[in-house]
């Protein structure tokens, strides 16, 4: 884990490439406390240890089912697989658990230091609690990314790929018919792949979207100085930040430091993980 010294930082942003509605403004002054949060995303490896010692199963498993990507599947499973009418890219196929990521026949035989995915809030809370830590705020992740710059659009600064180099791991192509994975990376990529941020920390941006502790909410309040906000109380989604290997501009421009978005504590995604945090 990485200390980080907390203090005041400007949270949220008035992008231009921005979505309003998703409440990522007003720009406001948000102070926190010294905290550690893990350099990386919790890996299939270090989820598989928490498997093992406690026998948990996580909200897919339970359920029965996972969304995966079509274009990562087999006909097979593509042919009758539900899809959502607004994002016909995702299946439904039953038996995609975090250690079948794309369902029946697949492994993550290869893939340990690849972020853990098809985890739940539900899911990512009981790991952190059993490895005596907690989900991040969304301030504490979004204080994290921006690795002590202030008001840029990514962990790096203004630029996406800044000197012609690949920061991020996100969809390159035409979105959603094909990816060229001109940035090395089809689906997921290891943990600790591209450059970190001036906090030390990877792939705050793009790979897989990354559970938050808070309730989803719009209404930030004024934009006044805030210390250790922790969202509202009650809710019926919790937030996502950082985008994910599935973002492009053309569709989910969402792995900018100041985007948000959110799901229900009990959904799951071949594009979603977590990271945790804990006291100084």
């Amino acid at each position: 884990m990485v200390l980080l010294p907390g203090g005041e930082f400007l949270m949220g942003a008035q992008d231009a490439e921005g979505f309003p509605n998703d409440g990522e403004g007003p720009v406001r002054s948000v102070r926190l406390a010294p905290f550690r949060i893990d350099a990386f995303a919790v890996t299939n490896d270090r989820f598989a240890g928490f498997v093992a010692d406690t026998g948990y199963r996580t909200d897919a498993e339970q359920i029965g089912w996972s969304y995966v990507f079509a274009g990562f599947l087999p006909a097979a499973l593509r042919r009758g697989a539900p899809r959502p009418e607004r994002t016909p890219w995702w299946c439904g196929v039953e038996g995609a658990t975090w250690d079948r990521p794309e369902g029946p026949g697949s492994t993550v035989v290869g893939r340990a230091h690849h972020p853990v995915v098809h985890v739940s809030w539900n899911d990512a809370a009981r790991y952190a609690s059993w490895a005596g830590k907690r989900l991040p705020t969304e301030a504490e992740w979004e204080y994290a990314a921006r690795g002590g710059l202030e008001q840029k659009r990514y962990p790096w600064g203004d630029e996406l790929d800044a000197g012609g180099t690949y920061r991020c791991n996100i969809w390159r192509g035409q979105f959603p018919a094909k990816n060229t994975a001109e940035d090395g990376h089809r689906g997921t990529a290891p943990v600790d792949a591209f450059q970190a941020n001036g906090y030390g920390l990877h792939n705050m941006s793009g790979n897989v979207w990354e559970w938050c502790a808070d309730w989803w909410t719009t209404d930030h309040g004024a934009a006044r100085p805030l210390v250790g906000p922790q969202g509202p109380e009650t809710g019926t989604d919790k937030v996502i930040r950082g985008g994910s290997h599935m973002c492009h501009r053309s569709y989910c421009n969402r792995y900018r430091v100041a985007a948000r978005t959110a799901n229900s504590p009990d959904s799951s995604s071949g594009h979603a993980g977590f990271r945790c945090v804990a006291p100084a």
